[in-house]
């Protein structure tokens, strides 16, 4: 079966490794799954991300996931903004400050996937594709 909406696979797959504690979970192998889950490795939300063959022998990604020296897990919400039937896109004023800059907001752009800090200063807007702090 076909997936339409691999990021909102992958928002889940990472949060409901969390939710077990597990060190990392496989996410399908997409452009762009690979580039949301760099920009978490850039802000230091996930420890990496590396490139594996699942079971069946197709491509996947594995992502490892970052936890802080009690054991919680770094990222405590994350959610997806834009989805297929209802995309939300942000000039570069319109884009979301997550917790007074405590979260992220990831955004696709002309210039690849960037968080909101890079977006803004870099002074283009896109597709907010997903939330998280």
């Amino acid at each position: 079966m076909a997936m339409n909406d691999t990021v909102s696979d992958m928002l889940t797959r990472i949060r409901n490794g969390l939710a077990v504690s597990r060190s990392s979970v496989d996410i399908i192998a997409s452009r762009l799954n690979k580039a949301v889950a760099g920009v978490l490795e850039r802000e230091g939300y996930i420890h990496g991300v590396r490139d594996i063959q699942n079971a069946g022998g197709h491509p996947a990604l594995r992502v490892m996931l970052k936890y802080d020296h009690d054991g919680d897990p770094v990222i405590s919400k994350i959610g997806r903004v834009s989805r297929p039937g209802c995309r939300v896109y942000r000039g570069v004023r319109e884009i979301p400050t997550v917790l007074n800059g405590l979260g992220i907001s990831v955004l696709s752009t002309s210039n690849g996937v960037l968080s909101d800090r890079e977006a803004r200063t870099a002074g283009i807007g896109g597709e907010v594709l997903c939330e998280l702090w």
